[in-house]
């Protein structure tokens, strides 16, 4: 049953993607040339890897509302060093962008694992943490282009068989994480987390080291993103990405992810983001404010919240049904 609806979502979404599009491309026809669909893509992926990261914490009856904060500290850290010393290789960047992203995960993780607070009360306090740590070590201020070092600023922008590096890497990320929940021991850990802790408890599994994990993975890719983006934009300063952490829930919600755990997919999380990334490209196309944006995050969160309880609730009287034709 729990397979027939995450496929059920899934198909949905593409729908829907295709619905939109083809709603766009009426008002205007431009929006689906390739160039500009790669484009949207390549716009989204930092979403897509946020929104994977928080897949897994959701799986296991947790939430991180620090990813986007945990993007823009570790985006500043690399830009300075980027400053001090220009000639540092990307790949010792990347390495280092990961690094510290995976240490605040691992914070996180561990106060909700050792401590056994709340993973909102957590995640709503280190995000105040990372964002007042960026002003204390930038004093307030910008990064700017002109600063940053030619190499630094180009990796993401390379384009390999017409899609830059950063939307090949937001492709690569869903497949290493469809293999990894699908594959693993790991994966399997986090759907039986959320899914049922007590019984995954009595079979072994140690639900609380398991959410630590899933705080290190999604620090790690907030991390990646945080030097992606900065790069990307070329700036970096202490709102960067401001409020961004409700987008990465709505993709992750709106794709199909339970909120009660131990229900979701990679391939719903990608779907949700990218149903996010059109619409937020498509608002200037069809002349309406950005702003809108949030305002519409917000009601596609209440709505798929709202048809998840509904399929859960119907799941619930069929097995009361059952029970009572049995007596």
């Amino acid at each position: 049953m729990v397979k027939r609806f995450i496929k059920s979502r899934e198909t949905f979404l593409i729908c829907a993607i295709i619905l939109l599009i083809t709603i766009i491309s009426l008002r205007f026809p431009g929006f689906i040339r390739p160039q500009n669909l790669a484009n949207v893509f390549n716009d989204t992926s930092p979403l897509i890897l946020l929104a994977i990261g928080q897949m897994i914490v959701i799986l296991t009856k947790c939430i991180d509302l620090s990813v986007a904060a945990n993007l823009a500290l570790t985006g500043m850290v690399v830009a300075m060093v980027n400053v001090a010393a220009p000639e540092l290789p990307i790949v010792f960047t990347l390495m280092m962008a990961v690094s510290l992203g995976a240490l605040l995960g691992m914070f996180n993780g561990i106060l909700v694992w050792k401590l056994a607070i709340p993973s909102i009360v957590v995640t709503l306090g280190t995000m105040t943490i990372f964002r007042g740590t960026i002003f204390v070590i930038s004093d307030g201020k910008w990064v700017n282009s002109h600063e940053m070092s030619s190499a630094f600023k180009a990796f993401p922008r390379m384009e390999i068989l017409g899609l830059p590096v950063l939307g090949w890497i937001a492709i690569i990320t869903v497949m290493v994480f469809t293999l990894v929940m699908s594959r693993t021991t790991l994966g399997r850990a986090f759907y039986a987390a959320g899914g049922n802790p007590h019984a995954a408890t009595y079979a072994g599994i140690n639900v609380g080291k398991t959410q630590f994990w899933a705080f290190t993975i999604s620090g790690a890719l907030a991390g990646l993103s945080g030097y992606l983006w900065v790069s990307r934009f070329a700036v970096s300063y202490v709102d960067i990405a401001g409020g961004f952490e409700l987008d990465v829930v709505a993709a992750c919600v709106i794709g199909g992810v339970s909120i009660m755990g131990g229900i979701g997919t990679v391939i719903g999380a990608l779907l949700g983001a990218l149903f996010l990334g059109i619409i937020k490209n498509a608002l200037p196309v069809i002349d309406i404010s950005p702003f809108w944006q949030m305002a519409i995050s917000g009601c596609a969160i209440i709505i798929a919240v709202a048809l998840n309880a509904q399929a859960n609730r119907k799941k619930g009287r069929i097995i009361l049904k059952r029970a009572e034709l049995k007596t």
